[in-house]
């Protein structure tokens, strides 16, 4: 039996949200839609910038994996999140959150060092732009990480964002070997296209000789696999990966086994905000393959799951709303049966 059905390794972030205007996009060099890593110098010079003259939103918990376990244990199933905080008000701010959400942490992730803040900038088409200081999230390593929960897990789950750093790599080494030699599945995330744009090799030794599930947009799958078209994107990735997720915004994703390949229709929604709505999506999908769902079933919840992410301010919904949602799919499941 195992004492977590997920556990999952990330980044561990505060995120600071803003709604800005493109023209202040354009002025800070900042690529819309991308992330962008920073020094704390830098961050705050922005950060004060984004104070006197942009609409600030909020501040919330994030890091992608974090949103990932968030939304898979509020659906109803067990986690555990490895990361690297600081011994500050915000690493305990932060800690506490994923605690009081039913997600297993360890004091092995709180060390000497601040914790990592994220610029979270909003555009009026609701794409996320983020600007990130890592802070001691930069230098997870091993030490930090309490392995014994992964060695009885059903799931081993990466984020892209990893790719950067050079001790997490070691870690997710580690981790995917422990969880190779217990019978544990690996799911990873692209993350975001930064990440195969600038950390291409840290990203392809994350996938080291590929996964069970592979979650991705279609610009990543595009970047990544150097293919001018989805077919192609598709082909290469199936070359070692045995299932894929692609997620193609408002438009639904396109789900590939080596058996088939099927697309899941978007739903409409009042985009307010993308941030975390990736995130979400992969969330929810593993939690539904992991309690039995079908392939398309998962996809439609995810789909559900993460829209409303979008239609709403902040990475996360509250926590009780994704239960509030499992059950609204459900009776639309029965009623479809």
């Amino acid at each position: 039996m195992a004492t977590v059905d997920l556990f999952a390794i990330g980044n561990a972030l505060i995120d600071q949200e803003f709604k800005v205007s493109y023209e202040f996009l354009t002025q800070q060099a900042l690529q819309k839609g991308t992330m962008q890593l920073t020094d704390g110098e830098t961050q705050a010079a922005l950060y004060q910038q984004l104070q006197d003259t942009q609409s600030y939103k909020g501040q919330a918990s994030g890091g992608s994996a974090a949103n990932t376990t968030v939304a898979f244990s509020a659906l109803g199933s067990t986690a555990f999140y490895g990361c690297r905080v600081g011994n500050d008000e915000l690493g305990s701010i932060y800690l506490n959150g994923l605690n009081d959400a039913g997600i297993q942490t360890t004091t092995q992730s709180i060390s000497e060092g601040v914790t990592g803040t994220c610029m979270v900038l909003i555009s009026p088409d609701s794409e996320r732009t983020m600007h990130t200081y890592l802070g001691i999230t930069a230098e997870l390593t091993a030490e930090q990480i309490d392995f014994e929960p992964l060695k009885t897990a059903k799931w081993l789950y990466i984020e892209g964002y990893l790719s950067t750093s050079d001790t997490a790599r070691i870690a997710v080494k580690q981790a995917r070997e422990l969880a190779k030699a217990h019978g544990v599945k690996i799911a990873l995330s692209l993350s975001d296209p930064a990440m195969v744009q600038y950390a291409r090799q840290g990203l392809e030794e994350l996938l080291d000789d590929g996964v069970d599930l592979l979650f991705c947009n279609e610009q990543e799958a595009l970047m990544f696999t150097n293919t001018e078209n989805l077919d192609d994107a598709i082909a290469a990735l199936k070359s070692n990966n045995q299932h894929i997720v692609i997620t193609q915004g408002a438009n639904g994703a396109v789900i590939i086994d080596p058996a088939q390949q099927f697309h899941v229709a978007g739903r409409h929604v009042d985009a307010v905000d993308t941030n975390g709505a990736g995130d979400a999506f992969a969330g929810a999908f593993l939690y539904a393959i992991n309690a039995g769902l079908s392939l398309e079933a998962a996809a439609q919840l995810a789909i559900l799951i993460s829209s409303e992410v979008v239609a709403q301010f902040g990475p996360r919904l509250a926590v009780e709303n994704y239960a509030k949602l499992f059950e609204q799919f459900k009776s639309t499941q029965q009623e479809c049966a």
